[in-house]
């Protein structure tokens, strides 16, 4: 995977050009590769910088922190240290009304007109264990992405498909009558996911269709499976309270997963992807303002679905 993961660093499509591979398709690009790699006995060296050369990735997971360290204080977390109930650190959870407090995407305040919660509330986390697989997620994604969509376009379908995620959380809360409060990367995450499962479906960049098409699969293998985790809460819950014992398990121990946020940023990640997959190989300035014109047509039909939402709500 590292291997890979240099190879898709070294295009950064994003922010320079790239050439799409000629008709021999992956054998011309391996006859160059050799080249390239008989030219540069240093690959191995700089692939370890190459690691740090993924600024987007670090500044959205570096907010993320900096929102838990500032809600460090205002949660369970300090009382656990000081009586050495280190058992508890992982799964402690901050309280509705701090993660309110701190942004947290709330149905109720959303209705009351308090939109930026959409997006405030993808840098929001519940526990330690939350936002430690969620930057996790994030990292290993933003290593395949950035090179892919730059810096740019990298913090844009964060904040896109996160805030899309949320949308669609609050817009089934809407249908059901029920109210939410959601927080966490994970849509955010899924969006990053979907778009490149779609980008990396290119067979005209310059690396071999194998190893593209194996980075999809573990992309794609991990939306799935993150999506069937996210709905096992909600099959357990159906289960008997006899039922759970079986498994030493009772209702209070069942995470509270919102898969309609997960779903909502993965379905808009791969309609992001969709127009831009044509330009990828046409050259940077071409692919960076068809990526101009795809995220603001974007934000407007979010801006207009949050209208039709918020019509919606008034007349209920």
């Amino acid at each position: 995977m590292d291997d890979q993961i240099d190879e898709l660093s070294a295009l950064e499509i994003g922010d320079a050009p790239l050439l799409p591979v000629a008709a021999g398709g992956a054998q011309s690009w391996t006859q160059s590769g050799a080249q390239t790699r008989s030219q540069s006995p240093s690959r191995r060296s700089s692939s370890r910088y190459s690691l740090y050369a993924y600024p987007a990735t670090y500044l959205l997971m570096g907010i993320n922190i900096a929102v838990f360290a500032v809600m460090f204080f205002s949660g369970p977390l300090p009382a656990l240290i000081q009586h050495h109930d280190w058992s508890r650190l992982l799964l402690a959870p901050y309280s509705g009304q701090t993660l309110e407090r701190f942004g947290g995407t709330s149905s109720y305040l959303i209705q009351s007109g308090q939109w930026w919660r959409l997006v405030t509330g993808t840098f929001v986390h519940v526990t330690v264990l939350h936002i430690t697989l969620n930057l996790w997620c994030l990292w290993n994604l933003g290593l395949f992405g950035e090179p892919l969509l730059g810096k740019r376009g990298l913090v844009a379908v964060y904040l896109l498909t996160g805030s899309t995620g949320m949308l669609f959380s609050y817009a089934w809360s809407l249908l059901t009558g029920q109210g939410v409060l959601v927080v966490g990367a994970s849509g955010a995450v899924f969006g990053i996911a979907g778009i490149l499962i779609v980008l990396l479906s290119n067979r005209r960049l310059a690396v071999p269709w194998e190893d593209l098409r194996s980075l999809r699969r573990q992309v794609i293998f991990f939306a799935v499976a993150n999506l069937v985790l996210g709905m096992t809460p909600q099959a357990l819950g159906m289960a008997s309270r006899s039922q759970l014992q079986l498994l030493h398990l009772h209702p209070g121990m069942l995470p509270r997963i919102d898969n309609t946020a997960h779903l909502g940023g993965l379905l808009s990640g791969l309609l992001l992807g969709l127009p831009l997959l044509p330009r990828m190989t046409a050259g940077r300035e071409r692919y960076r303002a068809r990526q101009r014109a795809t995220f603001g047509f974007a934000t407007l039909l979010l801006c207009l679905f949050g209208y039709a939402l918020a019509r919606f709500s008034q007349g209920r």
